[in-house]
């Protein structure tokens, strides 16, 4: 009986070594060594320490040649041949999508968070001032709101309705924007922020329209009328800036953004797959996929998803709330990319890794191919690796060119924002701005 009873232990202990062993290895994925040594990740977050990690540095990298590298992806983008920035007369200015022929409250609100994170006052105030004229409605039930798509060389709008990343980005800048240079320069941008918030808070659903974030799952919604207020985009949910709305708005809803940036940061548990990492473009408030119309765009893992990695480093590195998950997170989308080919991933997948039966186009282009912007926010997770692997991904995006592909499709708006942001991460020039620049 006692012979029975030891192999039975034996038998179960066994087991449990190799379930172990099993989930272990789809934890870390392929082990890869390299002469830095694994990742290691600040434990507190920049709002506790005031500190910003340059990631590059630590990879080796001689700081001259980060600053320059930075500096070249401004120039590329708001002043080169091949800019996204376009000057309208003395005092505007606009972002545009030019493979879309369009300007977008994405490419505005993201031109703005550019220029507030490098000081670029004047760049700032002309965006700020042509969004006011072209894209912001003034009265009627989208009051404050702003219209998402613009024909820049007429203003006339393409679409009156909002995509709610827009508002989130807009309110955030200038905030950043109250706090780094105060509000009388000539525009008082706190009180654009709050004319932002406070209309938010207004939206009783006259014509269908209502808040940005849907007040009872305190998740931002994808668009803020209609049915679409009713579910969302994984890449939508950036917790950080629910923090900074909750420290510096000052409208009586602290709490309520507070639980709005750690509903987010469950949503997001939720939203990504448990193996691959990916999160579907868009989803229900319970983070499963939802799809629209009969090529079920939004259940798969496209170009919207790509900015989840990137806001999901960027709350780690400004406020570490999450940080066991939030770390794992980024080992487990890593790991599955570097088993797809570190230099040759592609960037779309079904959430399980599997290829997609039907291909989103993007300026013409209908195909799967190794795109800068995903490259850039895969580099920027590294902020939250701790594994040696990490340092190869930061590697990529520090060889990465803005510049066309083999087939001649060029992205300067998406691949390029994504890329400046990436390269302000991990150089630790993507801050939160406070009033006194202290924790700056």
């Amino acid at each position: 009986m006692k012979k029975e009873i030891n192999s039975s232990v034996l038998v179960v202990a066994l087991l449990v070594v190799l379930l172990t062993a099993c989930t272990t290895s789809k934890q870390e994925g392929e082990q890869v060594s390299d002469p830095r040594g694994k990742m290691k990740p600040w434990e507190a977050g920049a709002w506790e320490t005031g500190k910003y990690r340059n990631v590059f540095l630590e990879a080796g990298y001689p700081q001259a040649e980060i600053d320059a590298k930075l500096a070249k992806a401004y120039h590329d983008l708001f002043e080169g041949p091949d800019r996204v920035y376009f000057e309208v007369g003395d005092s505007m200015a606009y972002v545009s999508d030019i493979k879309n022929k369009d300007a977008r409250t994405e490419g505005l609100s993201y031109g703005l968070m550019v220029a507030v994170q490098l000081d670029k006052k004047e760049v700032f105030d002309r965006l700020w001032r042509w969004t006011k004229k072209y894209m912001q409605h003034q009265g009627g039930p989208r009051d404050a709101y702003f219209a998402w798509s613009v024909d820049p060389k007429t203003g006339k709008r393409n679409s009156d309705g909002s995509a709610s990343d827009g508002e989130l980005y807009f309110v955030t800048s200038l905030i950043f924007a109250s706090n780094r240079w105060g509000n009388d320069t000539g525009i008082d941008y706190y009180a654009e922020g709050r004319r932002i918030l406070d209309a938010m808070w207004s939206k009783d659903g006259t014509m269908g329209i209502k808040n940005v974030i849907n007040v009872q799952h305190k998740q931002i919604n994808f668009v803020p009328e209609g049915d679409m207020y009713d579910w969302t985009d994984p890449s939508y949910h950036v917790p950080a800036f629910f923090e900074v709305w909750a420290e510096y708005a000052k409208d009586g809803k602290e709490q309520f953004y507070r639980d709005c940036a750690d509903t987010a940061r469950v949503f997001l548990h939720r939203a990504t797959h448990p193996e691959t990492g990916l999160t579907p473009d868009y989803s229900e408030f319970s983070g499963a996929p939802h799809s629209r119309g009969k090529d079920q765009i939004g259940e798969a893992f496209r170009y919207d998803s790509w900015r989840v990695p990137m806001n999901i480093a960027m709350d780690y590195s400004w406020y570490a709330k999450d940080k066991k998950w939030q770390q794992e997170y980024a080992n487990r989308i890593q790991n599955f990319l570097y088993s797809q080919g570190l230099e040759t991933y592609n960037d779309q997948f079904n959430i399980d890794g599997s290829r997609p039966e039907w291909i989103l186009q993007a300026g013409g282009f209908q195909k799967l191919r190794h795109s800068l912007g995903l490259v850039s926010t895969a580099g920027a997770a590294s902020i939250m690796g701790t594994q040696a692997k990490s340092w190869k991904f930061v590697d990529e995006v520090w060889k990465a060119k803005l510049e066309p592909y083999e087939d001649g499709y060029f992205d300067p708006y998406y691949d390029g924002l994504l890329y400046l942001f990436s390269l302000m991460h991990l150089s630790g020039n993507y801050r939160i701005i406070t009033p006194d620049l202290n924790k700056s």
